[in-house]
């Protein structure tokens, strides 16, 4: 194999690892996502800031699909680099199958293999070869599951988010402006109690799905950012009791609050000195509203 052949076979390779990669973190490590669906995931978002001036609610399901489409691209292209060197003398043809030995033809190969087709028009003759398609059409089917399972796992983490601004909503209008004040102490302790984790489910959500953090919600009801400034209000009314279980209560519902802000200010950049102040960071940067001195 020639200087080129090697370039090209190094240069695909990296694009698979890449692939490889990407997926890994995103799918697989706990507390990541990878650069590649991180930064289109990213994006997606301020470009529909900057050309709707406010958050679009289809783009991050498209941002979404277009990670996907990023998988399955670095996968094709990376192992049609692999093969290109190799054409068309690593390959046999059927008879009415023209020899060429250009990057369509490789692309070809790889996208047939790669979606387990198997059309067996061109098939690899050199044993390496004959494993690396083998290989690709395992790794087809495996990015082809992780995508399936990608998708059925982030809409639950939506699910449990908006299911928290639900609930928050319906105590505050049940509770009107006495607030916990309204329930008996026992009672209001172990509704306080029963937020805190639902709090700190989404925390985790954030951290192990981080593209769902990119969703806009169309009705404010299951709008989190709407609602956490009231949660943080509980906290305070809780803590302020003279029941000890209240106050362990709003302690605890304080402490998920922290948590929260900490994930959205070391994750996704909100700045605050207090975790009010990265609430209304979050709320101010998500929704895409101008501050009030700056509008027109």
């Amino acid at each position: 194999m020639d200087f080129e052949g090697v370039l090209l076979t190094a240069v695909g390779a990296a694009l698979i690892l890449l692939m490889i990669a990407d997926v890994f973190h995103t799918l697989l490590y706990p507390h990541g996502s990878g650069p590649v669906g991180r930064t289109i995931m990213r994006g997606f978002w301020l470009l529909s800031r900057k050309l709707r001036g406010g958050a679009s609610s289809v783009a991050a399901p498209l941002a979404m699909a277009a990670v996907i489409a990023a998988w399955a691209t670095l996968a094709a292209v990376g192992w049609a680099l692999l093969y290109l060197p190799h054409l068309p003398d690593g390959f046999s043809y059927s008879n009415d199958i023209p020899r060429q030995a250009d990057f369509a033809e490789a692309l070809y190969i790889s996208l047939v293999a790669l979606s387990t087709a198997g059309f067996g028009e061109i098939v690899a003759i050199h044993p390496v070869l004959r494993l690396v398609m083998a290989f690709q059409a395992v790794a087809g089917f495996g990015l082809l599951t992780a995508t399936v399972s990608w998708i059925l796992q982030t809409y639950p983490a939506l699910s449990r988010r908006r299911a928290l601004a639900h609930r928050l909503n319906l105590f505050r209008e049940a509770a009107g402006t006495s607030g916990i004040a309204a329930l008996e102490a026992g009672h209001a302790a172990g509704l306080l109690e029963a937020m805190a984790e639902n709090v700190a489910s989404v925390s985790i959500d954030l951290l192990s799905f981080h593209e769902t953090y990119y969703f806009h919600e169309v009705e404010q009801r299951g709008s989190l950012l709407t609602t956490v400034a009231y949660a943080h209000q509980l906290a305070s009314e809780a803590q302020a009791s003279d029941n000890p279980e209240l106050r362990f209560a709003g302690r605890m519902l304080y402490a998920a609050l922290d948590d929260l802000a900490e994930v959205l200010r070391g994750k996704f950049g909100h700045v605050g000195d207090t975790s009010s102040d990265v609430f209304d960071h979050y709320e101010l940067h998500h929704r895409h509203r101008r501050p009030p001195e700056t509008r027109a």
